[in-house]
């Protein structure tokens, strides 16, 4: 196979360019004789005749143009590597994979990926949904690059393989039925509902989140019914069979009937935290701080809309 010297055939084209070699070695600042010697390499290389005495100058030869015009494409394909290089570098591209529990997924992940894709849309970002335990599991076998979970089953700040990176402070508010006593009740306090039934997990986060913001509050909720998905636990509540915390942003994009309430607690409203975790050291990565800047933006205009 011929060899093919992409410095070599820089010179070349510059020599077409600029018409002689006094001018090409002017151009790429170096000596006539350099410039020469390269080009009579290159010929060598190729096997051609690169060069043809043309008075006191020399000029290209059928075969020097037909190698440029094939080059000229090794030359644009160089130019768009480099361009996505530099993209690359700028954190505009390249591939990054987020594990992400179900309710940040459209609350927080979705409209990242949307406002990455306007802004850097060479940037690939792969979403997963999994929680806390599989998100970290994710991210120690290098299969995630970043995680979003809550911050109560994330690793410590003191973790030295991970680093975290508070997100948003999700208020936690009550569902009750649309014709409950208490569903227009002014100054509603987690406590004024010590005696109801409740709907919440049988084990795991939201269980942990539901009895731990209850037992703040003074009581043990009773647990009458379990479920794990907002979808049942809502239907539940508008049918009467219970009342439960819901994460705010949860509801926020709910599209049921109005047979739900959602009260916003006074005094003693219960909040979630939201993290992003990386593995120690990538969040200085270009592509990972890309999106964890779409992730803190996604989570302002969320609080700004919660708070509106």
């Amino acid at each position: 196979m011929t060899e093919w010297d992409i410095k070599k055939l820089h010179i070349l084209r510059t020599l077409r360019d600029r018409g002689t070699v006094t001018a090409t070695a002017e151009t790429l600042l170096m000596t006539p004789s350099a410039v020469s010697q390269q080009l009579t390499n290159l010929a060598r290389q190729l096997g051609v005749p690169l060069l043809e005495a043309h008075g006191r100058r020399v000029r290209l030869t059928d075969a020097a143009h037909l190698v440029l015009r094939h080059a000229e494409a090794v030359f644009a394909q160089l130019e768009r590597a480099d361009a996505a290089l530099d993209g690359y570098l700028r954190g505009e591209a390249g591939q990054v994979r987020v594990a992400a529990f179900s309710t940040a997924v459209p609350a927080l992940l979705v409209p990242a990926v949307r406002q990455l894709r306007t802004a850097c849309p060479g940037l690939d970002v792969r979403i997963r949904e999994a929680e806390a335990g599989e998100a970290y599991e994710l991210l120690t076998a290098g299969e995630a690059e970043l995680a979003l979970s809550l911050a109560a089953h994330a690793p410590t700040a003191r973790d030295p393989q991970f680093s975290r990176v508070p997100l948003l402070a999700d208020p936690l508010d009550v569902a009750l039925p649309a014709g409950h006593p208490l569903a227009d009740a002014p100054g509603l306090r987690l406590a004024d509902l010590a005696a109801e039934p409740w709907i919440f997990g049988g084990s795991g986060p939201w269980s942990e989140i539901t009895t731990a913001a209850c037992e703040a509050a003074g009581f043990v909720p009773e647990q009458a019914h379990s479920a794990s998905g907002w979808t049942a636990i809502l239907a539940m509540v508008e049918a009467g069979l219970g009342i439960a915390l819901v994460p705010r942003m949860a509801a926020a994009d709910r599209r049921s009937g109005t047979g739900v309430v959602m009260r916003v607690l006074s005094a003693d409203q219960p909040r979630r935290h939201v993290v992003a975790a990386v593995r120690r050291g990538a969040e200085e990565g270009p592509a990972v701080a890309r999106v964890l800047a779409a992730l803190r933006q996604a989570a302002v205009q969320r609080e700004n809309v919660q708070q509106n």
